[in-house]
């Protein structure tokens, strides 16, 4: 978290007992008690119903949250009451529109729906699930779409793969959600101990190592032959950072033995480590850098990974890098890496190795001609 600690931190509001006493989201607190009486005016909810509920999960609540919460019982309550009505009315004016012109600026509307995606700033996804269906269960309306639905709905630039709402077996909050889109469609694979360093993009290219954008929706099936490296197209922007890093920080806490999106993050990390490299990916249409500057995206690759642990790595992941270095270290594509790297790093330097190779020539011919003649 000292890393980047504004990746973690909510922006505009809080949700759950971390932020909640956050100045700079204090602000919202009025808006969030306005989208809950809304919520429970127009599926004619008690708000004693909620609070009966959310009473008596309070202690199963408070165990899904790893620090001990300093909060009574009862304030625990009024914070899950009141920010899951925010939630559950946000989901239900976002899918059938919304009049709050406030709330539904176009930049403050973005910056919500990133605050939701926030590691610390998660509800227990069973939590919102009851309330929904206690509220709807009052509506008496059979068309009424689950809160799954709604929450695919809400996330779904999330969803390339097209995931089905009816697939998901476990959730535990909308960064675990996040963290289920992007592993949707990945190769089953078995986890195993060992890592090779990986070159750089741009010693690889020096090698004659191709890049070319995979046809897989998944962003992390990643697969070489032929000395060609195919990696999916992916975006890097302000917010690619945060999302990674939440999903990250999941696995290190959640998911240690299935760190799939914390060694995509570390290939990231290997792959690129200067401007050149973000260069010649963009140039082969793999990467978007929406950043700009290409060591500024270089960077970003090379802060993702640190302070982190991963003790295993997919199967598939480490045959690939071992075919990948075993070609890198060939005798001819080393021939060609030393060739490009010393005698060809740009076009007035190629233009002068290939001057200086046809004058050795001539050189060549004119003393095999004199030795002719001298015959």
């Amino acid at each position: 978290r000292q890393v980047n600690q504004e990746a973690y931190t909510p922006k505009v509001v809080s949700i759950g007992p971390y932020h909640h006493n956050s100045s700079h989201l204090r602000s919202m607190e009025r808006h969030k008690v306005m989208y809950l009486k809304s919520f429970l005016e127009r599926t004619n909810t008690s708000m004693e119903s909620w609070i009966h509920y959310i009473a008596s999960k309070e202690p199963l609540i408070r165990h899904c949250y790893s620090d001990a919460l300093q909060l009574t019982p009862n304030n625990l309550v009024e914070i899950i009451c009141v920010d899951s009505g925010f939630i559950l009315e946000l989901f239900w004016t976002s899918n059938f529109g919304t009049h709050d012109i406030y709330l539904s600026t176009p930049w403050f509307e973005a910056t919500i729906f990133h605050d939701l995606v926030l590691l610390e700033n998660q509800l227990p996804f069973f939590v919102l699930h009851d309330l929904f269906y206690l509220s709807m269960a009052n509506f008496g309306n059979n068309d009424i779409s689950p809160f799954m639905v709604l929450t695919f709905r809400y996330l779904r630039c999330f969803n390339k793969s097209n995931l089905s709402p009816n697939l998901i077996t476990t959730c535990h909050h909308f960064t675990d959600l996040l963290r289920t889109f992007y592993l949707c469609g990945r190769r089953q694979t078995t986890r195993t101990k060992g890592w090779r360093y990986i070159p750089s993009v741009t010693k690889l290219s020096e090698a004659g190592i191709k890049f070319a954008i995979t046809e897989s929706k998944c962003l992390l099936n990643l697969s070489f032959s032929k000395r060609v490296l195919k990696i999916p197209k992916f975006r890097i922007s302000d917010l690619t950072e945060q999302l990674f890093r939440n999903m990250v920080a999941l696995e290190q806490f959640h998911y240690p033995d299935e760190g799939y999106i914390t060694e995509y993050a570390l290939v990231l990390q290997y792959l690129v480590n200067t401007g050149r490299d973000v260069d010649i990916l963009v140039r082969d249409g793999i990467m978007e850098n929406l950043l700009g500057d290409s060591d500024a995206a270089a960077e970003w690759t090379k802060r993702l990974c640190r302070n982190i642990i991963l003790n295993n790595f997919s199967s598939d992941y480490v045959s690939l890098w071992q075919d990948l270095d075993a070609s890198y270290k060939s005798r001819g594509l080393k021939l060609k890496s030393t060739l490009r790297r010393d005698y060809c790093k740009g076009p007035w330097q190629t233009a002068a190795t290939i001057a200086a190779i046809f004058l050795l020539g001539l050189a060549l011919v004119q003393t095999v001609c004199s030795i002719w003649q001298t015959k």
